[in-house]
């Protein structure tokens, strides 16, 4: 990113987070202030999800706290100046799911110098942390792996597969991997593994396209993608080689667009995140700190970063999700309708899944 373009975003940074509180510094009388970071926003999971549930816990768990500070980016150069910008204006406490945690290390520990206590969401920040909320990374690996396995049935016994990993930036990417492995290791071959730059799609589809070259059309039995944006771009490249069948895809986050590709049957498998449960952590995470009360009832694990050992930590479980089980899980606890789920070119699709009514 060029100067120009920075200040142009560093600004706008400043507008959004004087735009959505109502002043930093409010915090008074155990009603802290709370700044919310995301590296997401608009249809991204975190900005339909996360952070309406986060906005909304804090307005129930403390009425009186003033307005949550919310910005959102996937640049972590923005996401720097963010942070500094809610720093500047005096938050008692700041939720941030980071970007680059490498490159957001530096701004961490001003929020600590400037007694701000940081709660790492959905990923490990570096720095100085007082708390982290996040879903069992080696558990939402494994369940991948499993489906993957599961989706491949005899050719899951020596088959040849393709790894579509996240960004060696995010601790989360290698904490998945790590969990995949551990089922897939032993049962087939892994033909080509891809780290994908900032868990861009774009990055994904050039890279499935050069496995398709590399090991040919018929010779991949499975591709296992970490997150559905990535299982999407996967798909893309392979029917843009007209690959047929199409081999089954894993993916992670529940997106709308994926849970429909399983109903259409050109994903397999997604892993569904109650986020529900991690934004009510985390609120209540952010509101005792902001109060100087202890973790030790909200956080019953602990994990350790870069810089910092024994961290409180919520990890909580994710949920496999296939065509069968659409209904008992996302629809069951509300995260989509049917008629969100089956648009007209859909119908014939859910009706066979048993998604009707």
């Amino acid at each position: 990113m060029g100067r120009g373009s920075l200040a142009v975003a560093v600004a706008a940074a400043l507008a959004l987070v004087g735009a959505c509180g109502s002043g930093g510094g409010n915090g008074k009388d155990g009603d802290p202030t709370i700044g919310l970071l995301l590296p997401g926003g608009g249809a991204s999971r975190f900005g339909q999800f996360d952070r309406p549930l986060i906005v909304k816990g804090v307005e129930k768990q403390c009425p009186s706290c003033p307005a949550v500070q919310v910005a959102a980016t996937p640049d972590p150069a923005v996401q720097r100046q963010q942070l500094e910008a809610m720093i500047t204006r005096g938050v008692d406490v700041l939720i941030v799911a980071a970007v680059d945690p490498e490159l957001l290390r530096p701004s961490v520990v001003a929020a600590e110098r400037a007694g701000i206590p940081v709660v790492a969401y959905d990923r490990l920040a570096q720095g100085p942390i007082s708390g982290y909320v996040t879903f069992d990374g080696a558990e939402v690996g494994r369940l991948q792996g499993e489906g993957l396995l599961k989706a491949m049935g005899a050719k899951a016994d020596g088959g040849q597969i393709v790894m579509m990993n996240g960004a060696t930036t995010d601790p989360n990417a290698a904490w998945f991997k790590q969990g995949a492995l551990s089922v897939l290791k032993g049962k087939v071959k892994v033909g080509k593994s891809y780290d994908t730059v900032d868990w861009r799609p774009e990055n994904a589809f050039v890279n499935m396209r050069g496995a398709i070259a590399a090991l040919g059309a018929g010779h991949i039995d499975g591709v296992l993608a970490a997150n559905d944006s990535l299982a999407g771009a996967v798909i893309s490249a392979l029917n843009a080689t007209e690959v047929r069948p199409l081999p089954p895809v894993t993916g992670q986050d529940a997106d709308l667009v994926a849970v429909q590709r399983i109903v259409k049957g050109d994903q397999y498998m997604t892993v569904y995140k109650p986020y529900k449960s991690a934004a009510d952590a985390a609120v209540r995470m952010a509101v005792a700190l902001g109060r100087g009360e202890p973790l030790g009832s909200i956080a019953p694990s602990t994990v350790d970063n870069a810089t910092s050992k024994n961290v409180p930590a919520v990890l909580l479980p994710s949920v496999s999700v296939t065509v069968g089980t659409i209904k008992d899980t996302l629809i069951k606890d509300g995260l989509y309708t049917i008629g969100q789920i089956c648009t007209p070119g859909l119908r014939a699709a859910c009706a066979k899944a048993g998604l009707t009514g």
